[in-house]
C-alpha cells in the first residue's frame, strides 16, 4: 500500500515510518523542515517539504505521490507551558482545522481510500460521570476558557474525518505520549519538574489521566491501516490513573521526594487553569474498542512499569 504520513518527522511519525516500511508499504512523508528531507530519504521515505497549512503545497505533494492512505500526524507541540495553554496549542489547533481540511481535500481529489488522523483522549472528555470514558461518551460541552479552542479544533478534526463519505476515516485518540522523542522522554523538562517537586498534586489530584507509550501508539496507527472501521478509537494503556496515584509513583522512580499537595486555587495561580482542571477533573479513557477492533494490544501495558526508563535511572 502507498501511505503518506503528514508529519513524518515528529515523535510519533518517526516510530510509524519503520513499521510501515518493514511491513512492505511504499511510504512518503512530509516535513516543514528542509534539513529533515535527507533524514526521511535515508529512512526509505519519499520526502516532501511542505507546510501543512499550505493548501497548494499539500495538494501538490498528495497528487505527486498518489497514496492509497494518508496518516495525519501534524502537530506543533515541541515545547509546552501549561500556564499558557491557549497560546501554545494555537498552532496545533490550526493544523487540526485548516491542516485537516487541506489533507482531506487533497485525499478526495486523488481517491485516497483510508484516512487515519491523530486526536487526543483524556481531558477533552466531559468532566461529569464516569472517570474512565469510552468513545461513546461526549466531549466536554463547556470546556474552560483556555481549553475551548483546542476542544473545538478536536471536534472539527474528528467530525471532518469520520464524516468524509468518500474514504474510510479513522480517528485515533492517543493518551499522553511517553517514550523517545516525547515530552515525557527521559530527562525531559516535565520529568525533571516531577523529580524536583515542581509538579504538585493539586486539589486532591482526583483527575484521571491515560498514557500510552509512543511505540504502542505507532503500532495501533499501523493496525488502523487495515483494521477497524470508520470511527473513533481510544489508544491508551491498560491503567488509567488519578494524578494522586501516578504522580507519587513517578516521583519515587525518578529518585525524587513525594510531590507537594496544594489547594486548587493555589495550583491555578501557580500552574494555570488548564493543569489545575486536568489535575482535579480530568477523565481517563478505555482502550477496549481499539483492542477488539484494531487487533491491537499495548506492549507497555502500564505507565507504572515503563514511563520512567530504567536505563536512564541506571545511568
Amino acid at each position: 500500500m502507498k501511505v503518506l504520513i503528514a508529519g513524518a518527522t515528529g515523535a510519533l511519525g518517526r516510530q510509524i515510518v519503520p513499521r510501515l516500511i518493514n511491513a512492505g508499504h511504499d511510504v512518503a512523508g512530509t516535513t516543514r523542515t528542509p534539513g529533515k528531507e535527507r533524514q526521511l530519504r535515508e529512512a526509505g521515505v519519499t520526502p516532501f517539504v511542505v507546510d501543512g497549512l499550505d493548501h497548494d503545497g499539500v495538494l501538490s505533494a498528495v497528487q505527486a505521490f498518489e497514496p492509497d492512505a494518508i496518516m495525519h500526524q501534524l502537530t506543533a507541540l515541541s515545547s509546552m507551558d501549561m500556564r499558557h495553554f491557549e497560546r501554545d496549542f494555537a498552532p496545533t489547533n490550526r493544523l487540526r482545522t485548516e491542516g485537516t481540511d487541506h489533507l482531506l481535500a487533497a485525499g478526495k481529489a486523488t481517491g485516497v481510500r483510508r484516512f487515519v488522523a491523530q486526536s487526543f483522549a483524556g481531558w477533552p472528555y466531559a468532566r461529569i460521570g464516569s472517570m474512565v470514558k469510552t468513545e461513546e461518551d461526549p466531549l466536554d460541552p463547556e470546556p474552560i476558557g483556555p481549553m475551548r479552542p483546542t476542544v473545538e479544533a478536536i471536534r472539527h478534526l474528528e467530525a471532518a474525518v469520520t464524516g468524509a463519505d468518500w474514504t474510510e476515516g479513522i480517528v485515533l485518540r492517543y493518551g499522553g505520549l511517553y517514550g523517545p522523542g516525547t515530552t515525557l522522554d527521559s530527562g525531559s523538562e516535565m520529568l525533571e519538574m516531577i523529580r524536583k517537586r515542581m509538579f504538585p498534586i493539586i486539589g486532591g489530584g482526583a483527575g484521571v489521566w491515560s498514557f500510552v507509550h509512543v511505540e504502542d501508539a505507532a503500532d495501533a496507527t499501523v493496525s488502523a491501516l487495515t483494521r477497524g472501521s470508520r470511527g473513533i478509537y481510544n489508544v491508551v494503556d491498560d491503567e488509567p490513573a488519578a494524578v494522586r496515584e501516578w504522580l507519587p509513583v513517578i516521583a519515587r522512580q525518578l529518585g525524587g521526594r513525594a510531590p507537594f499537595r496544594i489547594p486548587r486555587w493555589l495550583g491555578q495561580l501557580m500552574a494555570g487553569e488548564a493543569i489545575a482542571t486536568m489535575s482535579v477533573e480530568g477523565r481517563g479513557a478505555s482502550n477496549a474498542r481499539a483492542k477488539a477492533e484494531l487487533g491491537w494490544q499495548p506492549r507497555h501495558a502500564s505507565w507504572r512499569d515503563h514511563l520512567v526508563q530504567r536505563e536512564a535511572l541506571a545511568a
